[in-house]
C-alpha cells in the first residue's frame, strides 16, 4: 500500500491497485520517489500516470495485459528515451519501461551474430564490441537505445560502406499486442520480421535483437568548422563531393544559422572506414575544399570512442520537440537555395543533412519496410515553433521523395503516406489488422488497421 500522498497524485482512469503481483517492484506513480527520473525523455517533457520498468518476458507480458485493460489510455514503450519522435512519454498514461533489458552477449563469434537488449545503449554496445574489432551502424549519438533505432532505420556513421542498423538484423523476440510471445526472422514469421525493419513500433515489443555485426577496426574521424556565408553553394558542393566520394566515407553536414555579428558557420563530421592514414586524406580533402576553414580536428581512433558522446544523468526533457525530416536524391541547386532561406528564416535553430545511400541503396526497397532507398541524403530541421517549423517545411516539401519517421514529429496523416510508399503502406495496413486489430500500439505514427481495404 503507498502512502496516501502518492495515492492522491494518481491519475483519473488507471486501475492502479489491480497492477500484477509480478510488476509492483516495476511500477512507478507520480507521487514516488524517482518518478522525476522516469516521467521524460531526452528530448520530450512527460507527466505518465504509470512507468512499468519491466525486467523480462514475463512482465512484458503482464504488462501489456494491464495496458490492455486500459484501452482509452496513452500506451508509450520506451528503451532508452532518447527518440527525437518523442513518443516513448506521455501524459496521463500508460509507459512500458524497456531501460533494464540491457544485455550484450556473442552468440556465435564464427559469424559474428550477438544478441542485443531493447535497453540496451549504443555506446555500451560500441564497447562491448570493440574487442572482437566488431561494430554495428547505429545513429550518430551513443545515448540512444536500441528498441527504437533498431525498428526504425539507424542512419549512423558506418551507413554508406555497411548500410542501416537494420540491414543487420537477423532475428527478433517479440510480445505480441495479444501477449503471444514468437520468433521472427527470414524463416519463421518472415512477415512479422520484414515489418520490424521499419516499422516495428506499430507491432509489438521487441525483447531482444540478433544482428550480425561488421568487422571494424579504426577510423579516421574528421570534425571541420567552414565559413557558410555562402550557405547555398556549401550545401551544393558539400553533396556532390559526398556522392562523388567512395563509400567509404560517410558524412553529416550541420548548418547553424548566423548569430549577430558573426558569419553562419557550418560544421562538417565524417567518418573514414580506413585507418591508412594516405586514405582518410585523399576522401577529406574535397569535402575540406569546399568552403574556407576555421577549425579542423582530423584523428585515427576507434568506432566505441566516437559513440563515447553521450551524456549521463537521467533524462530531463522539457516540451514538445519539433522537428521534420525529408529524404532526398541530390543536394540541387534549387534544394540548396531553398534550404539556405530556411536555416537564414529564424524558424529552425538547427539544421543537419546525413549521408545515406552507398550500401543502403544496395538493399532491395521491398526486403524491409524502410522502403525508401533510393536517397542520398537525409534532412532534419529543429525549431521553437511547430506552426512556423511546419509552415517553412511545406516550403521545402516538393524537394523530397519520402522521410524518416526517427526524425519526424509531425503528426498529420500525410506524413505516413510519405514515410511509407504505396505497396509498403498497403502491406503494412494489412498485417497491422492481423497482429494488432484493436490498435493497441497506436502512439508512434500509428499506422491503423481500420484502414485496410478491400
Amino acid at each position: 500500500m503507498r502512502r496516501a500522498a502518492v495515492r492522491a497524485k494518481r491519475r483519473e482512469g488507471i486501475a492502479y491497485d489491480q497492477v500484477p503481483a509480478s510488476l509492483v517492484a516495476a511500477a512507478i506513480e507520480p507521487g514516488d520517489f524517482g518518478y522525476a527520473r522516469v516521467k521524460s525523455t531526452y528530448i520530450r517533457g512527460g507527466s505518465p500516470g504509470l512507468v512499468l520498468r519491466v525486467k523480462n518476458t514475463a512482465e512484458i507480458v503482464d504488462a501489456l495485459a494491464f495496458a490492455r485493460a486500459h484501452p482509452d489510455l496513452p500506451l508509450s514503450i520506451r528503451s532508452g528515451g532518447h527518440g527525437i519522435s518523442g513518443r516513448s512519454t506521455n501524459n496521463g498514461g500508460i509507459v512500458i519501461d524497456l531501460s533494464s533489458l540491457n544485455t550484450i552477449e556473442v552468440l556465435d563469434r564464427a559469424r559474428r551474430r550477438v544478441r542485443i537488449g531493447p535497453g540496451a545503449r549504443w555506446k555500451d554496445v560500441a564497447v562491448a564490441l570493440a574487442p572482437y574489432g566488431w561494430a554495428l551502424s547505429s545513429g550518430d549519438y551513443g545515448g540512444v537505445g536500441v528498441g527504437g533505432l533498431a525498428t526504425a532505420g539507424g542512419i549512423g556513421w558506418l551507413a554508406r560502406e555497411h548500410g542501416l542498423t537494420i540491414d543487420h538484423l537477423r532475428a527478433v523476440g517479440m510480445v505480441l499486442a495479444d501477449g503471444s510471445v514468437v520468433r521472427a526472422s527470414d524463416k519463421e514469421n518472415q512477415d512479422l520480421f520484414w515489418a520490424v525493419r521499419g516499422a516495428g513500433a506499430n507491432f509489438g515489443i521487441v525483447m531482444s535483437f540478433e544482428f550480425e555485426v561488421d568487422e571494424v577496426g579504426d577510423v579516421g574521424w574528421a570534425q571541420l568548422v567552414l565559413d557558410a556565408r555562402d550557405t547555398a553553394g556549401l550545401l551544393e558542393r558539400w553533396g556532390a563531393a559526398v556522392e562523388a566520394a567512395p563509400r567509404d566515407l560517410t558524412s553529416f553536414l550541420i548548418v547553424s544559422p548566423p548569430r549577430r555579428g558573426q558569419p553562419a558557420l557550418a560544421y562538417v563530421l565524417a567518418l573514414v572506414d580506413s585507418d591508412n592514414p594516405d586514405t582518410i586524406i585523399n576522401r577529406l580533402q574535397p569535402i575540406a575544399d569546399i568552403a574556407p576553414m576555421y577549425d579542423q580536428s582530423v584523428v585515427i581512433t576507434s568506432y566505441a570512442s566516437i559513440m563515447a558522446n553521450a551524456q549521463g544523468g537521467d533524462h530531463d526533457g522539457q516540451g514538445e520537440p519539433t522537428a521534420r525530416s525529408g529524404l532526398i536524391d541530390h543536394i540541387t541547386p534549387e534544394f540548396a537555395a531553398a534550404a539556405a532561406r530556411l536555416i537564414g528564416s529564424g524558424a529552425v535553430y538547427f539544421f543537419q543533412i546525413r549521408s545515406v545511400g552507398g550500401a543502403v541503396s544496395d538493399v532491395d526497397p521491398d526486403v524491409t519496410a524502410y522502403a525508401n532507398r533510393a536517397a542520398n541524403f537525409s534532412v532534419t530541421a529543429f525549431g521553437a515553433s511547430r506552426a512556423r517549423v511546419n509552415a517553412a517545411w511545406d516550403e521545402l516539401h516538393h524537394h523530397f521523395d519520402g522521410l524518416y519517421l526517427s526524425f519526424e514529429t509531425d503528426l498529420r496523416p500525410e506524413r505516413l503516406v510519405e514515410a511509407f510508399p504505396p505497396r509498403t503502406l498497403e502491406r503494412l495496413r494489412a498485417l497491422k489488422a492481423r497482429y494488432d486489430p484493436d490498435n493497441l500500439f497506436r502512439d508512434n505514427f500509428n499506422i491503423a488497421p481500420e484502414a485496410v481495404t478491400g
